[in-house]
């Protein structure tokens, strides 16, 4: 796709239009915008350089910023282990050594106890609902304060909608089946995974498959047909189980260093910020188009049997949701609020859309 096509279709033309007119003022100094700035931005991110969705998102959020800007703020990307590993990208920007990361925040549960609340929460916010809490519920005010005392500015900037509940090598009959399991499944989902049986690991996508071909995991939870079909997963694993109970919406994040985002011009961060959320939303539909499309190729072309997950599963799965969640929302102040907080607002959510996506998706049928 073109830079141009890149920024038309993500509705900046008008911002770029704007810019233009910003040029007028000179100075570099921050909350001043001018032409006399140049700066060039490291991005480090969770995924393989241009994997599809996350990969190519986070490429597509650094031309959309070097090209709204005018090249006054240019940002240069680097895939997992080309400046660190996936899991040091969080550090990595605290430090200041790259000023952007771009990842998902549950990897990062073990340094902040609330992080995970803010890409995906088992049986919580669907991407729809997500967005809701975040833009306009408080969660994304709350998502920065818990981000401060690291020196980073989360941003959410991409989500793939709704998951699959993960990859086994043989089928799934009953509960029985899950015991002694090793899957690879992050975050929350992880903890629960572990209170019906199952030995979760945690490990960057791009070891999944290996993983499963070796038989060090036996399952795998990655994200949906797009990128699983991407990965390979269906050469190791023939079974794909839905629904995709533990990230039934999950946000991505793009991070910045707070001195960095701080001594920026006002115009640049507010392209920083609009990119963002234009990326955001290009996710979403990219994901809702291509997994339709992956689907069918699975299927047809490789005999992969997407089934639901057994009565009894999803029932302990959903138990044990609660009580991890109640857990963690125990564990310190802060994730007593962040959860306080996502809980409300879904339970509101979950009265409309009673009336309003249900009802229609139940009509549609």
């Amino acid at each position: 796709m073109k830079r141009r096509e890149i920024i038309r279709g993500a509705g900046l033309a008008t911002l770029a239009a704007g810019l233009s007119a910003c040029g007028a003022k000179t100075g570099n100094a921050p909350g001043a915008a001018g032409p006399a700035v140049k700066l060039q931005w490291k991005m480090a991110t969770a995924w393989p350089t241009n994997f599809p969705g996350l990969g190519t998102g986070a490429a597509r959020l650094a031309e959309m910023i070097t090209q709204a800007s005018g090249g006054r703020l240019s940002i240069k990307v680097f895939g997992a282990g080309e400046l660190a590993s996936a899991f040091e990208v969080f550090d990595l920007v605290s430090r200041g050594t790259a000023q952007m990361g771009h990842s998902a925040s549950y990897y990062w549960k073990g340094k902040l106890p609330a992080a995970p609340f803010f890409s995906a929460m088992p049986f919580g916010l669907n991407a729809q609902e997500m967005n809701g809490w975040l833009y306009a519920g408080g969660g994304l005010e709350l998502w920065r304060e818990l981000y401060a005392p690291s020196n980073l500015v989360p941003f959410p900037a991409g989500n793939t909608g709704v998951q699959m509940a993960g990859w086994f090598r043989k089928p799934l009959a009953s509960l029985a089946d899950l015991q002694g399991l090793k899957m690879r499944i992050p975050g929350l989902g992880g903890e629960v995974m572990s209170r019906v049986g199952v030995t979760p690991v945690n490990m960057p996508g791009g070891e999944i498959f290996s993983s499963l071909q070796s038989g060090a995991i036996d399952a795998a939870e990655w994200v949906g047909p797009y990128n699983d079909l991407a990965f390979g997963l269906h050469r190791v694993a023939k079974y794909c189980y839905y629904p995709g109970w533990q990230e039934p919406g999950s946000a991505l994040e793009c991070m910045v260093n707070k001195p960095a985002f701080d001594a920026l011009p006002d115009d640049l961060k507010q392209i920083v910020e609009s990119c963002c959320q234009a990326v955001n939303g290009q996710m979403l539909a990219e994901y809702t188009a291509r997994n339709q499309q992956a689907l069918e190729t699975l299927q047809k072309e490789h005999g992969v049997q997407f089934l639901p997950l057994p009565g009894d599963v999803l029932a302990a799965l959903r138990l044990a949701a609660q009580h991890v969640l109640d857990e963690a929302g125990a564990a310190d102040p802060f994730s007593a609020r962040v959860l306080a907080s996502v809980r409300d607002f879904q339970a509101r959510a979950k009265a409309w859309h009673a009336i309003s996506e249900e009802a229609f998706y139940a009509a549609r049928r």
